[in-house]
């Protein structure tokens, strides 16, 4: 893997009452002349590791890439490296949803947008997990998951297995996890804080502030050119993204067929040739 040109941190006022910075990483020059691009990792709560083989837009097909924390850190993040006039957003799961919204804000210097493996509606993210995904498991998962949820014990042995059974059919299926999302997932459970609060126990079990998130109201307001992605076996399911396809006026859209919830990882290199394509000349799809 490529070393970065640029490690740092960028000071936020996060409203905490104490100071707070945005760590990012740079692969590239800002100033080749090439629009760099902002990539949004998920979570919420996870960290930038499984997402770090985007690098490869960077080292392959000469398109500098950052990672960053939150969307409401995006615009401090943007003037801080100085490409606010000049950017694009690629934002995976949860970083999808904060590009999408990002990008109905019409910001002046937006230029290209990937959404990858991100749902318009977490309603409609549950509803597909819990009458799509989860009755394709084996049975006795499936009564793990409903059980466990139905008592309230999901903290339980039973439930975290059963979530890893889901977790290895649509979140990541490549056997083994590589070492970069096993080191995000280990972050996550030093301190699950964020994801717990806004999200839940679980990627099915949505509890949290985001219950009832959705941008399908608004998903017309992107008028930027506009990349779907997902996997035929994602999470982030069919029904979920649909509306994006629905409301966006440029907007193209493709699964990857042998992928779950992480086609950059699962199937790296034909997802870094259709990124950087679309993000070089999006007229070519």
């Amino acid at each position: 893997m490529a070393a970065p040109t640029l490690t740092g941190t960028a000071d936020f006022d996060a409203k905490a009452g104490k100071p707070c910075q945005t760590w990012y990483r740079v692969y590239g020059d800002l100033r080749s002349g090439i629009t760099p691009v902002v990539a949004l990792h998920g979570g919420p709560g996870s960290t930038h590791h499984y997402m770090l083989p985007l690098v490869d837009l960077a080292t392959q097909y000469s398109i500098p890439v950052t990672e960053q924390l939150f969307l409401d850190e995006l615009d401090n993040l943007l003037r801080h490296l100085g490409i606010e006039n000049n950017y694009s957003v690629l934002g995976q799961s949860w970083g999808g949803m904060l590009a999408a919204r990002h990008a109905t804000l019409h910001p002046k210097g937006l230029k290209r947008l990937i959404l990858a493996d991100s749902p318009a509606s977490m309603a409609l993210f549950v509803k597909a997990a819990n009458e799509e995904l989860i009755p394709k498991l084996p049975p006795d998962v499936q009564d793990a998951i409903i059980k466990n949820e139905e008592a309230g014990t999901i903290n339980s042995p039973e439930y975290q297995e059963a979530v890893q059974v889901f977790y290895k059919h649509y979140l990541c299926r490549c056997d083994p996890w590589p070492a970069e999302l096993l080191q995000s997932f280990e972050w996550m459970d030093k301190d699950n804080t964020v994801y717990s609060i806004m999200n839940g126990p679980s990627e099915f079990h949505v509890i949290g502030t985001l219950k009832s998130w959705s941008i399908v109201e608004d998903a017309h307001k992107i008028r930027v050119p506009t990349l779907l992605l997902n996997g035929a076996y994602d999470e982030a399911a069919d029904s979920a993204v649909f509306p994006f396809f629905k409301a966006i006026p440029r907007v193209k859209w493709f699964t990857f067929a042998e992928s779950s919830h992480m086609p950059h990882i699962e199937e790296r290199e034909k997802y870094m040739k259709l990124a950087a394509e679309f993000l070089k000349d999006w007229k070519l799809f």
